[in-house]
């Protein structure tokens, strides 16, 4: 009987194991440290933690994601910023954007730290469909889609696509950087650290993690199993697990149509107060003993159109973007329980399917010591019938088949034990996970918001000092009438 290949979950430069349960170690860190967790100050490793939102003008921002020691796994802790993008073979059909990747980390795995490499979008793309390959027990972090409408305008390389897509590849470096298992891969190790990339990258290809095989309920020729069959005997935990996404989809999905249309009601409203300035212009210039309030006041609209406009840009945009990654990194996960289901479903068509035969052999069995045996179905009846009419049941026959049953029974047994292991381990894996999925979006959600409101804060509280110098100015207008 073939494996299922489920050994593949365990890390990728791991020596091979007895069972799915060791998956989380590897090298010198032997524990996975999930109940270990520990929020700490950035500062308690390194001085003053740099942003992780460098822009091109290197304005300081509110950082995208994880400070570096937000969460320890047992002490160990990473952290990645994907800064300063630049383009390669500029001018030439090759051209294109590359990042650099900066990583500080105190994982025994990497030689030194601070460490920096620059990689493109296509080594990100490696590292994310290897990792799927690699871990399919873990959530792993999705990354922008290659395939987009800039690409169809020919705008890939403008410096608006580049900082989104640095901000995509930032959440998935974070989210990369605080899972416990993810991080000690030695996969991403030499993705952060190696200066000979593509040698390393070929080595990967060459050894790749193991496929899955051909299982044993795809193996069985005499029975049709439906790949869209549900899983008979739901197991609580992940139908809650499920229904929690959904709802978490459901409220963000609703979160980014409402801040959408407020964001177009704003950009029209700042239009409108752009209209308004000019209007109040030509009014100054027909009124020549207000003119100059008349100007400041326009002037001053024309200023909050402007905090509108960049609110947008800074605070608006941004959060709109990670509510569409957040959504990413949900289905992410609805795929990884989906995943496990399929394991449960194998486990329960196996079981069947034994249960069917053992059914089978006992049948025969009985109708050799003669007895009638148990009730059967139409399938069965009418091939009885017609093996007695070719003359094929007697009992040299039936012992033959009895003898082949006994042979399958045992390998469906041995299949049925290891589906079993392999469903119950996939499991707990996915409990694992769907802790440090919560994690991940409670951090996530508590900087997005904050952001969101600080933007908000920040373009009303600049609007109303502009106000406030302007109104005194324009209480003193006196028109004689």
């Amino acid at each position: 009987m073939e494996e299922d290949g489920f050994h593949s979950i365990s890390w990728d430069d791991a020596p091979p194991r007895a069972g799915f349960a060791d998956m989380s170690g590897v090298g010198e860190d032997d524990d996975d440290g999930f109940d270990k967790i520990n929020p700490s100050s950035p500062d308690e490793h390194f001085g003053a933690a740099s942003t992780s939102t460098v822009r091109p003008q290197d304005t300081p921002t509110r950082r995208l994601a994880f400070e570096p020691g937000d969460y320890e796994w047992d002490g160990r802790w990473m952290s990645i910023v994907v800064k300063d993008p630049v383009k390669e073979h500029e001018g030439s059909k090759d051209m294109f954007v590359s990042y650099a990747v900066q990583t500080r980390t105190n994982l025994k795995t990497f030689k030194e730290s601070p460490t920096t490499v620059r990689r493109r979008f296509q080594d990100f793309a490696f590292l994310h469909d290897h990792l799927l390959k690699s871990f399919p027990a873990c959530v792993i972090p999705p990354i922008p889609d290659k395939h987009r409408l800039e690409y169809i305008k020919g705008d890939r390389f403008s410096p608006e696509f580049v900082e989104k897509r640095r901000m995509d590849l930032q959440r998935f470096a974070d989210r990369i950087a605080n899972h416990p298992t993810l991080q000690r891969s030695q996969l991403v190790a030499d993705f952060l650290q190696s200066h000979q990339w593509n040698v390393a990258k070929h080595s990967h290809l060459a050894h790749p993690p193991p496929e899955s095989h051909t299982s044993m309920l795809e193996s069985l020729s005499d029975s049709i199993v439906n790949a869209f069959t549900r899983v008979r005997k739901p197991d609580a935990r992940f139908v809650e697990m499920n229904e929690e996404l959904e709802r978490f989809e459901e409220g963000m999905g609703q979160i980014e149509k409402l801040v959408a249309r407020s964001k177009n009601r704003e950009e029209d409203l700042a239009n409108d107060y752009q209209d308004m300035a000019a209007a109040y212009q030509g009014l100054g210039y027909l009124e020549s003993g207000i003119t100059e309030p008349l100007n400041r006041f326009a002037e001053k609209m024309l200023d909050f159109s402007t905090y509108l406009k960049h609110q947008n840009q800074a605070s608006v945009d941004p959060f709109l973007i990670q509510t569409h990654s957040l959504l990413a990194y949900a289905g992410a996960h609805r795929q990884t329980i989906k995943l496990r289901d399929q394991k449960q479903t194998d486990f329960e068509e196996l079981s069947a399917y034994l249960s069917a035969v053992v059914g089978e052999r006992d049948r025969l069995a009985a109708l050799s010591s003669g007895y009638a045996g148990a009730p059967v179905g139409l399938g069965t009846y009418l091939r009885d019938q017609v093996d007695k009419l070719r003359g094929t049941d007697d009992i040299h026959t039936r012992r033959e088949r009895m003898r082949k049953l006994d042979g399958r029974i045992k390998e469906l047994q041995e299949a049925v034990t290891a589906a079993h292991e392999t469903s119950t381990a996939f499991s707990d894996e996915v409990i694992k996970e769907h802790t440090v999925f919560e994690l991940s979006k409670q951090q996530e959600m508590k900087e997005m918001l904050g952001r969101y409101a600080d933007g908000q804060v920040e373009m009303l509280q600049r609007a109303m000092d502009e106000w406030d110098r302007i109104i005194p100015l324009l209480q003193r207008i006196r028109v004689d009438v």
